[in-house]
């Protein structure tokens, strides 16, 4: 499972939630929300610490990432996640 992140989308994290240098992103699975598959959908988290991550990047000085734990909602997917100008927000696609 890869994640990854458009240039787009980094730039909304740093202005729209305020992060800087350092800061961390976790991208995790909940019960329902906006953009759900099957009853679930993604949420993020700032500042966890990875213990167990599935998959990481760091880009622009943020360090984004996937625990194991949350491995079984991507199903061998990957995840991408972008910003939509016409809607002014990020969104997430899984893919193969």
């Amino acid at each position: 499972m890869k994640l990854s992140l458009t240039q787009p989308a980094i730039h909304w994290f740093k202005r729209e939630m305020g992060l800087t240098e350092g800061q961390m992103v976790r991208f995790y699975v909940r019960q329902g929300g906006y953009q759900a598959y099957n009853g679930f959908s993604i949420g993020l988290t700032v500042n966890d610490e990875p213990t167990d991550a599935i998959s990481l990047i760091q880009a622009d000085g943020l360090i984004f990432f996937i625990e194991q734990k949350d491995a079984w909602f991507f199903d061998g997917q990957d995840l991408k996640v972008k910003y939509s100008r016409k809607k002014e927000e990020i969104e997430y696609i899984l893919h193969t």
